[in-house]
């Protein structure tokens, strides 16, 4: 918070220094619009463009300025989502201590493996689907998730014990009904349990849709099922509230009260990316490791 009013004071101390070199030194126009009546029709068109070019350029120098320490937010508040996802994340924890037992990998989702070419800590997979030099096109009837591209790489994490992958977290992002929801998927180390989910960047109506957020619907999720026994993804959320006692109850979870749009957006947007245009090559190759 220092650093950030120390930017603040900095851009004020310029901003005065600015007027005080526009009145002193402005030259014969200057002096003359200073000397002009307060309610002059010149001095107050005079007066409202100097003030928006002022607070242009300290609005542009305070983003500037401010970047980094934006940049670092938004990494942190990851850091945090991923560890919240998995378990790890406890009152009063060091989020970049914990973060340290996560291993980041890139995975190649056209063949399961990992690409070692690619530094994991810069790569940013939002970027990576907007070039078409990094992206994949999804076809109408595969974009289940409504996303129309892809990045060809993807980030994981994993949280290992010892040599044994213990949990895996993916990226999952794909329409509701306002908005791209973005947000991670854990998994235990067999690939096809679910430890959590969690949404972190969605844009949903509050109190139906926006209830992707909520504790208390993010607990139905740990223990359930992505797999069916042919290997399709399966998990998806009911209309209503699962009824334990049927067949098949291990790959469902209570849908959003009124909210079926986004319901149909979560279940899409699962199926996609743990489906074969996602990581299905890679969670089996996962399972099959495991033995």
């Amino acid at each position: 918070m220092s650093r950030v009013n120390e930017i603040v004071s900095e851009i004020m101390v310029t901003g005065r220094a600015l007027y005080q070199s526009f009145r002193n030194k402005g030259g014969p126009y200057a002096k003359k619009l200073l000397a002009l009546p307060n309610d002059s029709l010149e001095k107050t068109i005079s007066v409202a463009l100097a003030l928006c070019v002022v607070c242009a350029i300290l609005v542009s120098g305070s983003a500037v300025a401010l970047k980094s320490i934006q940049q670092d937010n938004k990494a942190r508040d990851i850091k945090k989502n991923i560890l919240s996802v998995v378990g790890l994340m406890q009152e009063g924890v060091d989020i970049n201590q914990a973060f340290s037992r996560i291993e980041q990998k890139i995975v190649n989702l056209n063949s399961g493996e990992y690409d070692e070419t690619i530094d994991p800590a810069t790569y940013d997979q939002r970027k990576a689907a907007k070039d078409p030099a990094m992206n994949l096109k999804i076809a109408k009837g595969d974009d289940i998730a409504g996303i129309h591209k892809r990045a060809r790489l993807a980030k994981v994490y994993l949280l290992r014990n010892g040599d044994r992958i213990e949990k895996i977290v993916l990226p999952v992002h794909g329409y509701g009904l306002w908005s791209t929801l973005y947000g991670f998927l854990a998994l235990e180390g067999d690939g096809q349990t679910v430890v959590g989910i969690n949404f972190y960047d969605q844009a949903e109506t509050p109190g139906l849709g926006g209830e992707v957020v909520n504790p208390r619907w993010r607990a139905l999720w740990p223990g359930k099922k992505i797999y069916d026994e042919s290997g399709t993804s399966v998990i998806g959320l009911v209309k209503g509230v699962v009824d334990r006692s049927k067949l098949g109850s291990e790959y469902k979870v209570d849908g959003l009260a009124g909210a079926t749009l986004t319901s149909n957006g979560v279940t899409n947007l699962l199926r996609y990316w743990t489906g074969k245009q996602g990581f299905s090559l890679y969670l089996q190759k996962i399972r099959n490791q495991r033995g």
